[in-house]
């Protein structure tokens, strides 16, 4: 009998452990970037996420022709690499495009596995309507130091720094926040936030969704085919191990019903990344002045190629309301 109960334990034992390798595989495969190119999921997020955007005639062209614009632009525009230094130790890059008569500032974020360099496009719309830009890699991604993903948490702190960067070019700055995807969760955490939620004036944000927990479920079950009520709670407690966050924490539906930041919510109704009821959701839970302009035809943050001109308007009338 005390055989068979060593064995047994012995058994539970090598289950447990592979079970929490298994786990920091996993974690490591979706929020660690060194880890995730090892792997090539960088590569194989790009073109999973290119299959199945929408591919039209239309968006294909308005698409070509901005990021045309935005080369010429970004040739002859005067910008300045910045640099930030994070508590736990990371140095974060930034681009800032001043604008030194203006005390309007716009932060621009990216999304999961970007940099900066895709946000450009709106910074060259932005600077052409009088804004001071400020573009930043968040941690580790782009040319920012970090070691896990932070899924718009880790961020929100990081970008307090950018915050005081702004504030320190421009004491009396009126601050506008323009997130993609987490760069979307990460500007709404960011006006949920009582320590710059003061500074903040309007936030736009484009394809988020509403908590990175549901967001990791989701990825596990699509990415790996696995079911995700038996790993995203142990993925949260090795996350909280190594990387110091909980995915719990990185709540925008939780930030979004207490910020007192105006709020104008867009999506694409065709968004097979993150679902467009996730911004229904984040704007009925939303206690702010808010908007939701849902774009038809639109995949994940494609709505500025699907339509420009009402993408844009939309934005410059928003924050005409604010600023």
């Amino acid at each position: 009998m005390q055989k068979r109960i060593r064995i047994a334990a012995g058994v539970l034992a090598a289950l447990f452990v592979l079970y929490t390798v298994f786990v920091y595989f996993l974690v490591s495969a979706c929020l660690v970037p060194s880890f995730m190119d090892r792997l090539d999921a960088f590569e194989d997020i790009t073109k999973k996420c290119y299959s199945e955007q929408v591919q039209t005639a239309q968006i294909q062209g308005n698409r070509s022709r901005l990021l045309s614009e935005t080369a010429a632009w970004i040739e002859t525009v005067k910008r300045e690499k910045i640099y930030a230094d994070t508590i736990d130790g990371y140095r974060l890059v930034a681009e800032e495009f001043p604008e030194r008569t203006s005390e309007t500032w716009v932060l621009l974020l990216h999304g999961y596995t970007g940099w900066k360099e895709e946000m450009y496009q709106f910074a060259y719309w932005y600077q052409k309507q009088g804004y001071a830009v400020l573009v930043p890699d968040l941690r580790c991604q782009g040319e920012s130091e970090g070691d896990f993903i932070g899924m718009g948490w880790t961020d929100h702190y990081d970008c307090q720094l950018w915050i005081e960067h702004i504030l320190e070019e421009s004491p009396n700055a009126k601050i506008v926040l323009h997130g993609q995807s987490m760069g979307a969760a990460t500007a709404l955490i960011m006006a949920g936030s009582p320590e710059v939620s003061d500074y903040i004036k309007a936030v736009v944000s484009d394809s988020a969704y509403t908590t990175a927990y549901e967001m990791f479920g989701d990825k596990i079950t699509e990415w790996f085919h696995l079911p995700a009520v038996l790993f995203v709670d142990s993925a949260c407690v090795m996350l909280r191990l190594r990387g110091g966050y909980d995915l719990r924490d990185a709540s925008p539906l939780r930030a979004v019903e207490g910020s007192r930041v105006p709020i104008l919510f867009i999506h694409g109704d065709e968004d097979k990344m993150i679902d467009v009821n996730m911004s229904y959701e984040l704007y009925d839970a939303a206690v702010c002045e808010k908007e939701l302009f849902i774009v038809e035809g639109a995949g994940h943050a494609q709505a500025q190629d699907k339509d420009p001109e009402a993408y844009y308007g939309r934005i410059e009338d928003f924050l005409s309301r604010y600023l």
